[in-house]
């Protein structure tokens, strides 16, 4: 199951607005019920992170750890990650580490599979 990508601007506002988030030093989680079949996941990497190769590059180790974890992932959830400026410093085994902590905090993860 590969999630859906979030790609509006108004999406991610209502995520951002309605939903719940949870934050730890390199990454920022925004969770929220979407009432679908699926979920569609949306990463938005700010300046602040590099220019666009740097933003680029988080996105891409950021939609792979999502994508190794998400058979775990409960169904139906639209999921907005932040990275954080400190992201670029940490390992992919990191990163990874801290978005399993982050989605099983927020609830939403698959106990027995």
């Amino acid at each position: 199951m590969v999630a859906a990508s979030l790609k509006k601007n108004r999406e991610f506002q209502h995520v951002y607005n309605k939903g719940k988030s949870l934050a730890s030093k390199h990454i920022v989680l925004f969770v929220l019920r979407n009432g679908k079949g699926v979920n569609r996941l949306g990463i938005s990497a700010s300046k602040k992170i590099g220019k666009a190769v740097k933003r680029n590059k988080q996105r891409r180790r950021l939609k792979e750890a999502f994508r190794t974890l998400e058979n775990r992932v409960c169904v139906g959830h639209d999921i907005v990650i932040l990275p954080r400026v400190a992201i670029s410093e940490i390992s992919f085994v990191d990163v990874k580490s801290e978005l399993n902590h982050l989605l099983r905090k927020h609830g939403i993860w698959r106990q027995n599979d």
